[in-house]
């Protein structure tokens, strides 16, 4: 829980938050920025809980990490619990056909997209996949991994 509630301290300073002098408003501001409840956040820079995987999902989106990292730095889960993609392939499978891609519904995983937007994600991929005359790597439209979307 320290480590965790210093680890967002850092970020919530470093993006600009004042959560040093009594009256800075940071904690305020960083609950309103992300849309959860101020105690959600006073709770955690307190020490007195970690808050919920929604709660983390929007402090990550405006701290500008990855729900990986949140969870990870969280301790509620694991590196190993949360393989990066492509980690831990090995041989033919790491090498073959397909090798690198994940299909749409992965990279929603991958993305943390919500369950309430998850089916308008992969239609809309699967939309721009074949449209755009990209060639999946296998029957499931999968998409080169790594290769980085323009914001």
């Amino acid at each position: 829980m320290e480590r965790f509630a210093s680890w967002v301290e850092g970020l919530m300073r470093e993006r600009g938050y004042d959560i040093d002098s009594p009256r800075g408003g940071g904690r305020s501001r960083l609950a309103e920025d992300a849309g959860v409840h101020r105690a959600a956040v006073t709770r955690l820079l307190q020490r007195q809980s970690l808050p919920d995987l929604e709660t983390m999902r929007a402090l990550a989106r405006v701290l500008g990490v990855g729900l990986r990292d949140m969870l990870i730095e969280s301790g509620r889960v694991t590196a190993d619990d949360l393989p990066l993609p492509g980690a831990g392939r090995s041989g033919a499978a790491a090498s073959g056909p397909g090798a690198g891609r994940v299909t749409p519904a992965e990279a929603a995983d991958l993305l943390g997209i919500p369950d309430s937007h998850r089916r308008q994600f992969v239609e809309m991929t699967e939309m721009i996949i074949a449209v755009g005359g990209v060639r999946p790597a296998d029957a499931h439209g999968g998409v080169q991994r790594g290769v980085s979307a323009s914001r």
